[in-house]
């Protein structure tokens, strides 16, 4: 039998309690506990939701089909007395338009894939129609009819084998159907009806097993009902936990199903339920309450898109990712030796420096950080808080901040000392920042109207294009001054936004908010991959959210709830130290890494 070490390549290490320097998947021997130890990897126990890029077309009542990063989103309903026939492609990132429905409808059902979908029934305001499109990656093409024309249905399937049931039917009395039809890839056949007639209902699944859930009966309740297809007939199965009508989006299997948002009598809802085969279980909400969306994917990846929110069609796209995804943690690490607020930072997790801040008093301390140990080098020769601060350990720029008054100082650090070369053009306090030594940017803060920015070439500061919403308090990261991100801050006092903006080097671009509003937060890495943490709502925040470079999710909080902080590192490998927390004013020294993904030390047993 091969060994650890000829399967591996090393040998099992023996070390006095957890071994340190472990990677994932290690097995090591405890000869303190006289246990064998391994890293496993920490995943999400629920899934989370991500705020994705819009729809071209604002619109409600549409269909859908495909999977989370190859989706189609057509028809629907985009404004008073208005149909469209609207295609729509979605890649994981964008939608782009193209090819239209033959026939303008909306409250019509999909099934199928990107490059082979089928668009079934729906309306034109006016009537139910019975008409079929069929989707071959770039035109529409009208195929067999439905035997009774209807709105509002459920769908489950593919282009040549799919299932519609139930529906609106207002030339009928009463108008809510049960009826089911099949398609063959040629015709439809009507076979075995639902239990329970409605309307506004969702479906899942591929036929011949289709899951029909929610909707509204004919007396006009809503309900939770569920029923399961097994090629032949339906069956009654658990119910959803909360009952509700015209969802934002269903998509999954009949074992695996995911039914998010709706209407209720209290209105729309964010409730989202997780369907394992035999019940529903409540799960994380959709990021905003809505109603009459589509949506495509699975339970591990999913998108939800167009709808109703707040009285208003809408292009809302939100992406899922299911449970059992690596993730990042906080872990505690040993603190700065001087405790204050309003410092700034610069480097990496292993690779630090803090500067300034404000202890009683605005302060000069400079520390090192060797992914350790905190050690204490040469001081500011400017002593402030509120600063910005960009570079590494060995190559870093501090600039503004308060002594007071204002200041626009900037100084550079070589490694052992700072030394002050040109000022910025503007003096101020609680800026952005982003950028290294060489390549600087500097934005927003207590200069009105707070949307200033600046761009620094290695020797001296120069104003460019303002940021389109001024703020005080604001965070930033980047690689250069071509390449930036500006997130959070407070534009009026009191009032704080989650409001996020990307640099190209010319101007600034409004992209998708922070979904936890807040100011004094920090943020670390570039301009497509972030981090932001902590910040004052109020109350302080221990909030972490990583960006993708397209928008914002929440992932696991800092330890410790805190603003006026400062960071260093990327989106793998990250810290935070310093800040104010509870009771305001306390000025803090803690330190925390962040690890993505990170590692649970698990002990083999019998």
């Amino acid at each position: 039998m091969a060994t650890y070490k000829e399967k591996v390549g090393t040998a099992v290490v023996n070390y006095a309690g957890n071994y340190p320097g472990a990677v994932e998947g290690e097995l090591w021997y405890d000869s303190t506990n006289k246990d064998f130890k391994y890293l496993y990897p920490n995943v999400t126990s629920a899934g989370t939701w991500r705020t994705g890029n819009s729809l071209n077309t604002a619109r409600n009542q549409l269909g859908g089909a495909g999977i989370y990063t190859a989706a189609i989103a057509f028809g629907g309903y985009d404004g008073p007395g208005a149909k469209t026939a609207d295609t729509e492609l979605y890649d994981g990132t964008s939608w782009t338009e193209v090819n239209n429905l033959n026939t303008s409808r909306y409250s019509l059902a999909g099934a199928g894939t990107q490059t082979a979908a089928l668009a079934m029934t729906g309306t034109d305001g006016t009537a139910t129609t019975a008409v079929v499109e069929s989707w071959n990656g770039t035109n529409w093409t009208e195929t067999t009819d439905v035997n009774a024309s209807r709105s509002q249905i459920g769908g489950a399937g593919t282009q040549t084998s799919a299932l519609i049931f139930g529906g609106d039917r207002p030339a009928d009395s009463p108008d809510t159907k049960a009826s089911t039809e099949l398609w063959n890839g040629s015709n439809w056949t009507e076979v075995n009806d639902l239990n329970t007639a409605r309307k506004e209902l969702t479906g899942s699944g591929l036929q011949p097993a289709a899951l029909a859930f929610l909707g509204k009966t004919a007396p006009g309740a809503r309900v939770a009902n569920t029923e399961i297809w097994n090629g032949t007939n339906w069956t009654e199965v658990n119910d959803l936990n909360t009952a509700r009508t015209a969802s934002i989006a269903g998509f999954g299997t009949t074992t695996s199903s995911l039914a998010t948002g709706g209407e209720n009598p209290g209105g729309y809802t964010a409730s989202t339920e997780l369907w394992n085969g035999t019940n529903w279980t409540e799960t994380t909400d959709i990021l905003t309450a809505g109603a009459k969306g589509s949506g495509a994917g699975t339970t591990s990846n999913g998108v939800a898109f167009g709808g109703e929110y707040g009285g208003s069609r809408s292009g809302n796209t939100f992406e899922w990712e299911g449970a059992g995804v690596a993730v990042g943690a906080w872990s505690t690490a040993n603190a700065l030796n001087t405790a204050r607020s309003f410092l700034a930072g610069a480097g990496t997790q292993t690779a630090a420096l803090a500067f300034g801040g404000y202890i009683a008093s605005p302060s000069a301390v400079t520390e090192l950080y060797d992914g350790t140990n905190w050690t204490e080098v040469n001081d500011l020769n400017t002593a402030r808080s509120f600063l910005a601060g960009i570079g590494t350990s060995t190559a870093a720029l501090a600039f503004g901040g308060e002594t007071p008054p204002n200041t626009a100082v900037t100084e550079l650090w070589n490694g052992s000392n700072w030394t002050e070369v040109n000022d910025l053009t503007t003096a101020r306090y609680g800026l952005g920042n982003a950028g290294t030594q060489t390549s600087g940017l500097a934005f927003g803060g207590s200069v009105s109207p707070k949307a200033q920015t600046e761009t620094w070439n290695g020797t001296n500061w120069t104003e460019v294009n303002d940021l389109n919403t001024g703020r005080i308090g604001l965070s930033g990261v980047g690689a250069s001054n071509t390449s930036a991100l500006a997130m959070g801050g407070e534009p009026t006092s009191p009032g704080n936004t989650g409001a996020t903006e990307s640099w190209n080097g010319t101007n600034w671009t409004e992209v998708n908010d922070l979904n936890t509003v807040r100011s004094y937060l920090r943020g670390t890495g570039i301009q497509s991959s972030a981090l932001a943490f902590g910040g004052e709502g109020p109350p302080f925040k221990a909030n972490t959210e990583e960006w993708n470079g397209v928008s914002w999710v929440e992932v696991a909080d800092l330890n410790l709830a805190r603003y006026a902080l400062a960071g260093a590192g990327d989106t793998s490998a990250a810290l935070a130290f310093g800040g104010d927390g509870a009771p305001p004013g306390s000025t803090l020294a803690n330190t925390e890494e962040w690890n993505s993904p990170s590692n649970t030390v698990k002990t083999l047993t019998d």
